[in-house]
This record gives C-alpha cells, structure tokens and sequence, in this order.
C-alpha cells in the first residue's frame, strides 16, 4: 500500500501558557498542505524492514546529525499498534520531501498516516477519535493527520475541532522552504507564554485582507528571526510579491503566502 503524507501549515499560532507537564498550551489553525508530500510504502514480509530515502540517499544514521530510521515515528506507529494488535512483520520505505526541521509536520503526518495504512491493510477498524488517541502518542501535531482537513488546535496541539476557511476560497499558497533547520527547543527558548487580547479563533473569523492589521501572528517568529534574520526577509519579500498575508509555520523555518 502506498500513500503521499501531506505537509500542514499554521494560520496563526499563539502560545498562552505553560503547562505543569512542560509543554505548553497554544492555539492555532492547521490546514493540509498537498503540494509538499512524502512517499509512504508498507508492504506485509517475512521480517521488518525499514528504508527511508532522502535526497536520493538512503539515510543508514551513519553521517552526522543524520536520525536512525528505526527510531523514525513511522516505526514507533508500527510498535505503538503491535503491543495491542496481532500485527505480521513489514516492511517500510519511505521517501521524504517535506523538509525536516520546517515547521511543516512532515515527521508527524508519516506517523499519522503509518497508523492509517495499518489500520486498513489489517482490518483493525479502528474509529478516528482511536486512531487519534494512538497518534497523540506518538507527538502532538500527529492526531491532525488523521483526518487531515482543517482544524482548530488547542490543548498542547491535541485538542483537534474541524474548523471552515471560507476566507481561503480562490486564494493560492506560495510555501517557501529555506535550508535552514529550526529545533523545536531552540524555538521555544525565547518564548515567553502570554494570553492575547483577541482570540486566535475571533480573528481568524475577519476577512483575509484584515488578517496582518489585527494581528494574525505566529508568536515563534520573534525568537526564530532573530536567531535567522533572512526569515524576516523572505517573509517581507512574499508581501512584495502582492501576498495578502504571510506568515512562517509552526517553529519554522518555512514560510508561505496567501495570494
């Protein structure tokens, strides 16, 4: 079976407060992106396999700062559902696009998808608000994924509820992907935490065009672009270029445009 793990954006992205199990409670608007997809194949075998090609390489976790692929999240999806269902051996190739490091949940929608592909190919019939559980498992932007359309995301990225973009209707997104790589620690380091005086919710409710003037706002901006000013520039370059609104994703480093 094979399937194209969809990259996501985020329309806005507010941290509010810091939880007592250390993460932190946020809000925002997750949308598919299907212009940046992975190649995912699982295939029943003898015994378990996993291939993961980036760049026309297969990644062995030998070069540095390179991840070993048996500790990719789509083996950990495997594992999760094999403590508790009768699973036979695969194996698992997987052909990265979505760049890592981006913001854009390349890692997690493989995850997600791993989970779906399992759950059809073994006749585990499993309901999404289950195949969501399984995946908060495994990161908080994976139980998106699972129905992948539009949602508002509260909680620690958890708390999923399918939300219309009517706003987005005869738009297109530009997504720009820099080669530069943003650790989720090191973006949330300069964070600090604070509840806005307008919900993300009620703003995003506002025509496209008044999205930057009330402030539609991804709060990781601040620390990431000033720890990589070319993110600014590329942002104000898609506003040059005629964008109604831009914004980068996630902890970055990627950036889009709506026009």
């Amino acid at each position: 079976m094979i399937s194209y793990p969809n990259a996501k954006l985020n329309l806005g992205l507010d941290v509010l407060r810091k939880r007592p199990d250390g993460f932190h409670d946020l809000e925002s608007l997750f949308i598919p992106c299907k212009d940046l997809c992975d190649v995912l194949e699982i295939q029943e075998a003898k015994e378990f396999s996993i291939e993961i090609i980036k760049n026309g390489r297969v990644m062995d976790g030998s070069a540095p700062g390179e991840w070993n692929p048996k500790k990719d999240l789509v083996v950990q999806a495997y594992n999760l559902l094999k403590k508790d269902f009768f699973l036979p051996a695969v194996s698992i190739r997987l052909e990265k696009h979505i760049p890592v490091g981006a913001g854009l949940g390349g890692g997690s929608a493989d995850a997600a998808f791993a989970l779906r592909m399992l759950d059809e190919m073994f006749d585990l019939y499993m309901p999404y608000v289950m195949l969501e559980d399984y995946a908060a498992q495994l990161g908080s932007d994976c139980p998106f994924f699972v129905r992948n359309k539009p949602m508002f995301v509260s909680g620690r990225g958890d708390v999923l509820e399918e939300m219309e973009v009517p706003q987005l209707e005869g738009h297109r997104i530009e997504v720009v992907t820099p080669d530069i790589s943003v650790s989720t620690k090191e973006a949330y380091a300069g964070i600090v935490p604070a509840v806005p005086q307008r919900p993300l919710r009620e703003l995003l409710a506002l025509p496209l065009e008044n999205w930057r003037e009330a402030g539609v706002k991804n709060d990781f901006e601040r620390t990431v672009f000033a720890l990589h000013p070319e993110l600014a520039r590329l942002k104000e370059e898609l506003y040059e270029k005629g964008a109604t609104y831009a914004s980068m994703s996630g902890s970055g480093s990627a950036l889009f445009g709506i026009f």
